[in-house]
């Protein structure tokens, strides 16, 4: 005699009045995710990773962010560690390789294949925890446990990600995070509230949360926790107070800047100085060069510090340029408060890049490119100083170039009392490329973020002035010498997102890890005290496992 081993009832719509030994009362039952097949989880992965990029500038269709995480979830679901490691990697490459393609034009294929090929493999690892919180989520038997706390958790373990590309390995790269997609969409007002880390939190719950509607079709899945993200993304910016404002002189030279541009020594100094002339003798409080704006160090060589001493007087007030300087055995990339004579107040860059501005592990690295590691000669050191000048009693907080995507450097100009930011960058190594406005993207996200102003200054562009609610009002092109005095409205106050911000992501890796474990542990306790499944589990293929038979 042949006997067929049946599933719960739960499992089988069809048989809706059967019920198994052990079984759990189908009101508290999981029903199962259906997941996409083996087949198309690759390429839905690899065109999500692309639709990532579109959302960034220069297209910066920032929709296309939710559609990309949404179908970036989708293909996890169901996914065993190897096939999460696959889907992971497929979205990070398509991302990054596009996303990052700027880099070539700095020192060309080498180091963009390292930088994408790095940063799609750490994004491929953690896919892994995310597919797993799917897989053991069938542990959550009370729906809304499962319609609150899965969504949650699995927006903690992409936040926790991006974090932790954005601190390891050399201080981190934290670009591409999705937060900073969203500068021109409607949501952008909540990074005052929780931070650009809070914002990808936020978006990537409201996605899995829709991911959890559709693949579980017989769950009558409340929307609530989306009305609820919607509702807070949609909330208007955390208001700061008006405190006055000043008249900021910006200057665009468009000298030859770049790491290989041809020039002479003084040449991007002159660029500055002659584009300087069209304001020179107005009425201002403050002039801003960019990042690279002198091209030798006016703290140890005498003619350079006379022109900048000249610059002053012409303005009738305090020059904020950038050079390289030499402090004793060191090297910084600082920006310095000129005030005629020489500057008292000073800023090292927090985070010189590596393989760009310095080499890290250099003994190792000449074994593998000789070449490319000698054309970095000089070797920055990382600033300890705060981010912060003083003009006339008025707080002016700093970031140099990249340093504008680092949380901590943002909001330590903050708490130190910045009433407005100037961000001093050299883009002409990457001219023509995403990079430039990426970063213009960047700047503006954090003008919401903390609630004040930003002045963007480049050296080859673009440049722009930027108000506390993401507007620009002021600017130049790129390539293009340009000058104006703009009147910069000043803020106090701090954001919820600054003074929140570093317990914040302490806080999503700990819950991510401490979900991620807690769902493992039900999942086996359940697995131990439940001989039949109440939801089957998917294969790699996508569809549900089918029960075993056996012949007696």
């Amino acid at each position: 005699m042949t006997t067929t081993e049946t599933r719960p009832a739960q499992d089988d719509p069809n048989a809706p009045h059967a019920a198994a030994p052990h079984a759990a009362p189908s009101s508290r039952s999981t029903p199962a995710a259906h997941g996409l097949p083996w087949g198309a989880a690759i390429p839905v992965a690899a065109l999500s990773g692309l639709l990532l990029d579109v959302a960034f500038p220069s297209v910066g269709w920032w929709p296309l962010a939710f559609l990309s995480i949404a179908g970036g979830l989708w293909a996890l679901v169901g996914r065993s560690v190897g096939g999460a490691f696959l889907v992971g990697l497929a979205y990070g490459a398509a991302f990054y390789f596009t996303h990052l393609m700027w880099v070539v034009q700095f020192l060309g294929p080498i180091p963009w294949v390292a930088l994408a090929g790095l940063e799609s493999l750490l994004f491929a690892l953690g896919a892994i925890p995310i597919a797993l919180a799917y897989r053991w989520g069938a542990a959550l038997r009370h729906r809304l446990a499962r319609t609150l706390l899965l969504p949650a958790l699995i927006a903690a373990l992409w936040a926790a990600r991006e974090l932790l590309l954005g601190t390891w390995p050399y201080s981190g790269f934290p670009w591409g995070r999705i937060g900073m997609s969203q500068a021109g969409g409607p949501f952008a007002e909540a990074a005052s509230w929780v931070g650009v880390t809070g914002l990808t939190f936020l978006i990537v719950w409201l996605c899995a949360t829709v991911v959890d509607w559709a693949i579980r079709p017989r769950t009558r899945t409340r929307l609530l926790p989306a009305a609820v993200i919607l509702a807070l993304l949609l909330m208007p910016a955390f208001p700061t107070s008006e405190a006055g404002s000043l008249r900021v002189g910006w200057v665009q030279g468009d000298g030859p800047a770049g790491y290989f541009d041809p020039r002479s020594p003084g040449d991007v100094l002159a660029a500055q100085r002659a584009a300087s002339d069209a304001i020179l003798g107005e009425a201002m409080d403050l002039l801003v060069w960019p990042e690279g704006g002198v091209d030798s160090d006016p703290l140890n060589t005498p003619a350079t510090a006379r022109t900048l001493d000249a610059v002053v007087a012409e303005a009738g007030a305090p020059l904020l340029m950038n050079a390289a300087t030499v402090r004793g055995e060191d090297t910084y990339n600082t920006s310095m408060l000129w005030e005629g004579g020489d500057a008292e107040q000073l800023h090292d860059k927090v985070n010189p890049v590596p393989f760009g501005e310095y080499v890290p592990d250099r003994w190792f690295y000449e074994r593998i490119v000789p070449d490319l590691v000698g054309l970095i000669q000089r070797e920055y050191t990382p600033g300890t100083n705060p981010p912060l000048v003083s003009v006339d009693g008025i707080q002016v907080g700093l970031a140099i170039c990249f340093d504008v995507i680092y949380d901590t450097v943002i909001w330590d100009g903050a708490r130190g009392g910045a009433k407005f930011y100037v961000f001093q960058t050299n883009n002409a190594d990457f001219r023509g490329t995403d990079e430039n406005l990426q970063q213009l993207e960047f700047a503006r996200m954090r003008a919401i973020e903390t609630g004040r102003a930003v002045v963007n200054v480049s050296t080859v562009g673009t440049s722009q002035v930027i108000t506390p609610d993401g507007t620009f009002i002021d600017g130049a092109p790129a390539d293009t010498p340009d000058a104006a005095i703009t009147t910069v409205p000043l803020r106090t106050g701090l954001t919820p997102a600054v003074l929140v911000g570093s317990t914040l992501t302490l806080l999503i890796p700990i819950a991510a890890l401490s979900g991620l474990l807690t769902l493992g542990l039900l999942k086996g306790r359940r697995s131990r005290t439940t001989p039949h499944p109440t939801a089957p589990e998917l294969t790699e293929s996508g569809a549900s496992a089918k029960p075993p038979t056996k012949a007696s």
